[in-house]
């Protein structure tokens, strides 16, 4: 599956029952368009989505009193959740080339 490239509002993010209940590897990635660090992250976080595209992505605007982003304790941005079968195998804040490369290994094996 390709990157996302817009933010899924509240509206448009899937909810906490329906990402417990994914099967495969999944990437949540949290942030808000506005946000430095998630633009520069973005071209990095697209050329691993590219490389494994058994991997689906969830881009998700994120903020005070969302409950998604809640439930995972995100605090900054970009903060970016893999999970596999509905289970959380890593989550990064802000990550390094190196910390993103070795999350996805985790991810896809």
């Amino acid at each position: 599956m390709a990157a996302e490239t817009d933010y899924r509002d509240e509206t448009q993010a899937p909810t906490r029952e329906e990402i417990d209940g994914t099967r495969g590897p999944v990437l949540l990635e949290f942030g808000t368009p506005w946000c430095g660090h998630c633009r520069a992250l973005a071209p990095r976080l697209a050329e691993h989505l590219d490389r494994h595209p058994e991997v689906r992505h969830f881009k998700v605007e994120d903020g005070p009193g969302r409950p998604l982003g809640r439930s995972f304790r995100v605090r900054m941005w970009p903060n970016l959740v893999f999970l596999r079968d509905g289970q959380v195998v890593g989550q990064l804040a802000r990550p390094s080339y190196d910390q993103l490369a070795e999350a996805f290994k985790t991810l896809v094996g």
